[in-house]
């Protein structure tokens, strides 16, 4: 796991400034704090600079990047992992290619050797990689299926600049820094932008499962190698539950196993719930030193599920480290969050994995299993069965009795709607003549989290307007589906949205890469394991979610793993308090006044001052918010936060020092002949 960087340019264009290079590294060292390398290249017709600041997990004296091919002409900085390079690295020496380390960057290096971007095809794992072809004088940028790991880059003048995160790019003297209005209109919707918008105009997000190919003086090219993809309605794998649930276990247990290859001890996240449980339990299984877990907990009782973390742990017989989060502490860490999500959010979750995985590093563990993945694939989330409730309500608008079955949903949000039955036929009764359309699994939600868009500013909603291709469109109205996502189930269209909108831009930006690598720690998935991913979209829709029963295959699959309070518990969804983090007994945390003052909103320009003044006025006469005014609240200071550290501030938070261990690689600096 590291940080990558580079700039490709015009040759005497000063992209090969070694110094540039390690001030870019330097944004990036909480990504790789222990070695850092520097890779440079200049002729008459092109200059490049590439630099690794890396995490050492595998080949921890040897794999020091960039690393080379035998001859120099390819040089790789890689961000990541691939799983099954042991099995491609002794193909790749049949094949007659020579190694000098084991790391499974070399490896990624020599595949590209042999098979171009089609290489990608033959990796198992999560990864971000750049590739620099001399003798061609092409540079290879590519993200893995589901975009685990992050890269982002930019165009200035003649330069393309890279780097697995934003403030890298920032460190770059030429690249500067604006807030995208039209990214905040999807974050105050769909909670993250569409990649490859991100929150800043001008730069961009290579998305999940695509590769860039620049060259010098030219225009890169992107292009889309793999994406979700779902049979037919009707069409799908000829299955019973029983086949399904082994073909799955042993999926899954190969990925698990695949993913405990490491040269430092693994752990694992114990939420409590089943997805982390059945993967900890596989763990537990095949992994060969004695299993160490960490859970967060809440001193809040609403959101607390550190009973069910105990007797999992209890049952596994591992060592577990619960970190229990009370509200002061979310909102202290909170400003600390934003700078590494480096996207405003409007939720405080990622605050407690921020923590954790301080935890974990302190316990000194560098990677940890989890169990994320599951809800998207395996139909987990209760928005899933309400998609599915309310389509057989929408057959019978006026029944009374079907809209009653959503009263099983979202007991942990409490009143809901504010009105009771009523209030709640009426909030999920809106849309329901659009069953049909495309994004009616997600519509609702989304339009209930674009409420808080009424606190914008009015240059801000004007910019919003001139910038979308309809005035009146919503920013889901613009999304790019697939030609084949018509004919496919209900269920897989919902799935497919909650995979490639909410999962890989919040779920593992904000939430996960950029709160584990906050602390120099790798995240592993198992069910993010394409094969698994691809097993899931091809199962029927009824062995995922049978009636409001969700993840029934999984179920199957691991119940002789899990005791039966958690393999039979009803899903709660990981979630932090909100405003009680913001505001400790009433009163405000001192960043949290200040950022909140009419005069620093207005400077802001974001929202506006007085809209913002009845939403705490609210909260003051109330002392609490529904959810959505909450989602607000977290968007409103996130947003401020995120004008604030980088549009105001643009600062570099740390520096490649004398005594780093650096290796420089200046290749090839020449003039050539005419």
């Amino acid at each position: 796991m590291c940080g990558i960087v580079g700039c490709l340019g015009r040759g005497g264009a000063g992209s090969a400034d070694a110094d540039r290079t390690r001030r870019m590294l330097g944004a990036l060292r909480h990504r790789g704090p222990d070695q850092f390398g520097v890779y440079t290249f200049e002729d008459t017709a092109c200059s490049l600079g590439l630099g690794s600041a890396r995490l050492s997990i595998i080949d921890l004296a040897g794999g020091q990047q960039p690393i080379g091919n035998e001859d120099g002409s390819l040089w790789i900085v890689f961000n990541g992992e691939v799983f099954n390079f042991p099995e491609l690295r002794a193909e790749l020496q049949r094949q007659g290619h020579r190694f000098v380390t084991r790391s499974d960057t070399e490896v990624v290096l020599h595949l590209f050797e042999q098979h171009g971007p089609d290489c990608l095809h033959h990796l198992n794992g999560q990864f971000a990689l750049a590739i620099w072809d001399e003798r061609r004088q092409e540079l290879f940028l590519a993200r893995d299926r589901l975009g685990i790991r992050p890269l982002y880059w930019t165009r200035r003048g003649d330069d393309l600049i890279f780097a697995s995160e934003i403030k890298g790019l920032l460190a770059h003297p030429s690249v500067d820094v604006r807030l995208d209005p039209l990214a905040l209109d999807q974050i105050f919707s769909m909670w993250s932008p569409r990649s490859p918008r991100t929150a800043f105009q001008g730069i961009s997000s290579l998305p999940p499962g695509h590769w860039l190919l620049a060259r010098p003086e030219a225009p890169p090219r992107v292009e889309r190698w793999w994406e979700p993809d779902f049979p037919e309605a009707g069409r799908e794998l000829d299955v019973d539950l029983e086949e399904a649930a082994r073909e799955l276990r042993g999926l899954l247990v190969d990925a698990t196993r695949l993913r405990l290859r490491a040269d430092v001890p693994v752990g694992a996240y114990l939420s409590g719930g089943l997805d982390s449980s059945a993967i900890a339990a596989l763990v537990r299984r095949h992994a060969a030193s004695r299993l160490e877990t960490f859970s967060i907990a809440f001193d809040d009782a609403a959101f607390d599920e550190s009973g069910f973390q105990r007797r999992m742990a209890d049952h596994l017989g591992c060592d577990h480290h619960p970190l229990t989060c009370s509200h002061a502490a979310l909102g202290r860490a909170f400003p600390e969050v934003i700078w590494h999500a480096e996207t405003p959010i409007v939720r405080t979750s990622p605050a407690p994995m921020f923590l954790l995985s301080e935890r974990v590093r302190d316990s000194g563990f560098k990677v940890v299993l989890t169990g994320e993945g599951a809800d998207e694939f395996l139909a987990g989330y209760d928005l899933f069965k309400e998609a599915k409730v309310r389509r057989f309500w929408a057959r019978q608008p006026g029944s009374r009795r079907r809209p009653a079955l959503l009263n099983r949903l979202y007991p942990y949000i409490g009143d809901l709607t504010g009105g009771g039955q009523a209030g709640l036929e009426a909030f999920f009764g809106r849309g329901l003549e659009r069953a049909s359309g495309p994004c009616f699994s997600h519509e609702i939600r989304w339009r209930n989290t674009g409420r808080a868009r009424r606190l914008f500013s009015e240059p801000l909603r004007a910019a919003i307007a001139e910038g979308r291709s309809e005035p009146d469109a919503e920013p889901w109205d613009e999304l790019a589906l697939p030609a084949d996502f018509p004919r496919w189930s209900p269920l897989a269209r919902a799935q497919y949205l909650e995979a490639t909108v909410f999962l890989p831009e919040y779920l593992l930006s904000s939430q996960g890469d950029r709160m584990a690598m906050a602390h120099s720690v790798e995240g592993r998935f198992p069910f993010l394991d394409h094969r698994v991913v691809e097993l899931c979209n091809r199962l029927p829709p009824g062995l995922k979610l049978r009636g409001l029963n969700e993840k029934l295959v999984l179920k199957r699959a691991v119940r002789d793993l899990l005791p039966e309070e958690i393999l039979g518990r009803r899903k709660q969804p990981y979630r932090a308090p909100i405003h009680a983090c913001f505001f400790i007994d009433g009163q405000p945390l001192e960043w949290v006044a200040e950022l909140l003052e009419p005069r620093i909103i207005e400077e802001a320009g974001c929202f506006e001052p007085r809209a913002v003044g009845l939403l705490l006025e609210k909260l003051r006469r109330r002392g609490a918010l529904g959810e959505g005014d909450e989602m607000a609240l977290a968007g409103i200071l996130s947003t401020q936060l995120v004008h604030h550290q980088f549009v105001e501030q643009r600062r570099e938070r740390s520096t490649l020092n004398e005594g780093d261990d650096v290796k420089t690689v200046a290749h090839c600096t020449l003039e050539k002949s005419l």
